[in-house]
């Protein structure tokens, strides 16, 4: 989540502390509206996590065949 807190910082030329309270919150957002199974994968995902995690938590839905 570090990175993405830098990201936003960044992008949008606010302080780190500010930055920090915007992504908390739309994560928040995202796992309140999201299915979840994939809702339970966004911290997975944020830590570093592989995209097959999040596959997995979806039964498998989006991958290729």
């Amino acid at each position: 989540m570090e990175e993405l807190v830098k990201l936003v910082s960044k992008k949008a030329g606010i302080p780190e502390a500010q930055a920090k309270t915007a992504v908390e919150t739309v994560i928040k957002f995202l796992k309140q509206k999201l299915p979840a199974p994939i809702a339970g994968q966004v911290d997975t995902i944020l830590a570093g996590g592989k995209v097959d995690d999040l596959t997995k938590g979806l039964g498998g839905l989006l991958k290729k065949k």
